[in-house]
């Protein structure tokens, strides 16, 4: 059955839910934030669509609505709105009391119609500004929503119409579409839409992107912002963009030409404050190009009498900036600061105890690149020319290829010192452990030492002097090794040790134990002695480089990297680590915009219990991952460490 609808004018103090609206008990949010788009238009453009109410108790239910009806309650109780009170009267259509349809009538208000496209919404912000004279300003007013949402919509709406017409049409996806707004030029947008049709494939998003590089960069990219003040200064034109981030240096070949000498400027002087011979500049390094270069690393010196007291003070100093680090009430801002600090410090120091001969001087020299975020500079570099006779394989024993150079991640002399001693822990831990093995290396050194007058290895101290350990964050780093030691000690037979006997006593209960108690005890005592160490080399140690195989084929069973190591990485450090040897892409991607603090705290969280939704390869990975030079088997070339080197280092550490 049909009924007539009257149209009446009701206050806004008259109108109450309708229990028959099929959005009644909806936990939809009402709250200002959430109808903030009609908070917005109501005053400006009105009541568009009346409400369907019904007569209830002297009152009058909404019943279709309820969002507008929401919306107007709000308005008449802000003191500030002019125009609205609980006194305005608002356009309503109403229903009979007889009427049996009233569920129905509100369902069909609210399933009849039908979504706006997004393509007809974009047309629509675009018609506002071009046709209605309306600025994103007044459209952001008007609809409740910030400028850049508007913009975001007009630049939709400002794509070429045969692209929105392919859209509509369904020949191409809406991305797509939206992906042509990289470029504000209409006129670039068709030529490159028409070559993509040409091919009569698939056109997906990213290909639309990539064609459109080709015809410029946008401002808001890293290498655009890098050239963008000389760019223009050159008179380079610029496509402008309703957002100013997606404006267009379109001269790519200015762009480049700008990059290279830039490039050059940091190279030639990074030259000239290492007093290398050469400087150059690519804004691509290949490293299959570069494979036959060599490449020097500086060597210690001692420091003099200021040099020592400089590196005293830096010592100070990085200690008291590691607590002030610590204290998690700083903000990022504070954070960043001071681990910017703690970066230079720590630079400064193997400045002081680095150099690089007269020799590597005279024929080496520094490139440039760009590695998408920022200028990396590849020190030490010797051409194929001037290498001495060098083959490819002392080439990559000297560093001479790239394919292991990693040209962020460089541990400091401070941070090495500190690797070394963790090492040396983990090490005496699985010699603890292994104590029929670490019985045979102390006898056998003994007498080997003894009857064959030389020494097999200096990496033990089987004189019985303990080793005393220096680390900067002792009370931080991860105590698993120190836990198993501990555990060790607890389990030895001590009952000789009576401090109340004499030696001869003493030796008479030794010599009594079980050999098995012989051997827990003399294991513990010769790792008591271990060394601070990186992984050794066969050639120098061939000794202890097996024997460490043999005990602690993986670190990891004895070390869990944690805050302390990672609070000691700059942050693109990190976020290489994760990308690049844990296989963390999209993880690394999200977290570029956080600051070093979350990254670190998301590295300690990701090793101390690794995540559930970690794929089989990544889990390994992380099982695994060690800085190169404290696991025994993984290939780290120790002969390295006999010259402190001095990896490529970027111009900033933007990730």
């Amino acid at each position: 059955m049909t009924h007539a609808l009257n149209s009446a004018l009701i206050a806004i103090a008259n109108l109450v839910d309708h229990p028959a609206n099929v959005r009644a008990k909806s936990t939809e949010d009402l709250s200002p934030e959430n109808l903030s788009d009609l908070i917005g238009t109501l005053p400006v453009l009105g009541l568009l669509q009346p409400l369907l109410v019904q007569e209830i108790d002297g009152k009058y239910g909404v019943l279709a609505g309820r969002r507008r009806c929401a919306a107007l309650k709000l308005l008449a109780s802000d003191k500030t709105q002019k125009g609205f009170n609980s006194k305005t009267k608002i356009d309503c259509r109403i229903v009979p009391a007889d009427c049996d349809l009233t569920t129905a009538m509100s369902l069909a208000e609210n399933v009849t119609q039908k979504q706006m496209g997004a393509i007809d919404e974009f047309e629509a912000f675009a018609r506002m500004m071009e046709v209605d004279e309306q600025t994103p300003e007044t459209i952001a007013t008007i609809f409740g929503t910030t400028v850049a949402a508007v913009k975001g919509r007009l630049r939709y709406g400002l794509v070429h119409p045969d692209i929105r017409e392919a859209a509509r049409a369904k020949s191409i996806t809406l991305d797509v579409m939206k992906a042509f707004a990289d470029h504000p030029s209409q006129d670039v947008q068709k030529e490159v839409f028409d070559a993509l049709i040409k091919d009569d494939g698939y056109i997906q998003a990213y290909t639309v992107r990539s064609a459109l590089k080709s015809r410029g960069i946008q401002v808001s990219d890293a290498a655009g912002a890098f050239v963008r003040e000389e760019y223009e200064a050159r008179g380079g034109t610029v496509a402008a963009d309703l957002l100013e981030e997606h404006s267009v240096l379109e001269d790519n070949a200015l762009v480049e030409t700008i990059m290279t000498e830039q490039l050059l400027a940091a190279a030639e002087s990074k030259r000239d404050e290492l007093g290398f011979s050469w400087a150059d500049a690519v804004i691509r390094y290949d490293y299959g190009d570069m494979a036959d270069f060599g490449r020097v690393y500086p060597s210690p010196i001692e420091p003099d009498e200021d040099g020592q007291k400089r590196l005293t003070a830096i010592d100070t100093e990085l200690e008291k900036l590691a607590t002030e680090m610590e204290d998690e009430s700083i903000d990022d801002e504070t954070y960043n600061a001071l681990s910017d600090r703690v970066d230079a410090l720590e630079t400064e120091a193997s400045d002081l105890q680095e150099a690089y001969s007269s020799e590597d001087q005279g024929r080496a020299g520094v490139i440039a690149s760009w590695n998408g975020r920022d200028i990396t500079l590849h020190i030490g570099m010797v051409r194929p020319e001037d290498k001495p006779g060098a083959t490819p394989s002392a080439d990559a024993t000297n560093g001479g290829t790239d394919e292991q150079d990693t040209d962020e991640i460089v541990y400091p002399a401070s941070l090495s010192a500190d690797l070394k001693t963790e090492r040396a822990m983990a090490l005496g831990a699985a010699m603890t452990m292994s104590p029929e093995a670490t019985l045979d290396l102390t006898l056998f050194k003994l007498v080997s030492d003894v009857i064959c007058s030389r020494t097999v290895t200096r990496a033990v101290s089987v004189d019985a002097r303990k080793q005393y350990r220096s680390h900067a964050k002792m009370d931080d780093i991860d105590a698993t090794s120190l836990e198993q030691f501990a555990a060790a000690q607890d389990e030895l037979d001590m009952t000789w040790a009576d401090d109340a006997k004499s030696p001869a006593e003493q030796f008479k209960i030794f010599r009594g134990l079980d050999q098995a108690e012989k051997a827990k005890l003399v294991a513990f005592a010769t790792a008591s002695t271990t060394e601070s160490c990186f992984a050794r080399s066969r050639n120098i140690d061939s000794l202890m480089h097996d024997f460490e195989i043999e005990v602690m084929p993986n670190i990891r069973d004895h070390w869990t990297p944690n805050a302390a190591l990672f609070n000691r990485f700059k942050k693109a450090w990190l976020l290489k680590i994760l990308n690049e040897e844990l296989g963390l892409t999209q993880e690394a991607l999200t977290l570029a915009s956080s600051s070093k603090k979350d990254i670190v705290a998301f590295c300690d969280k990701l090793f101390a219990e690794p995540f559930a939704t970690l794929t089989d390869a990544q889990r390994d990975a992380v099982a695994t991952w060690c800085p190169p030079m404290l696991q025994t088997t993984g290939g780290y070339a120790p002969e390295r460490l006999t010259a402190p080197e001095s990896a490529p280092e970027a111009v900033s550490e933007a990730a």
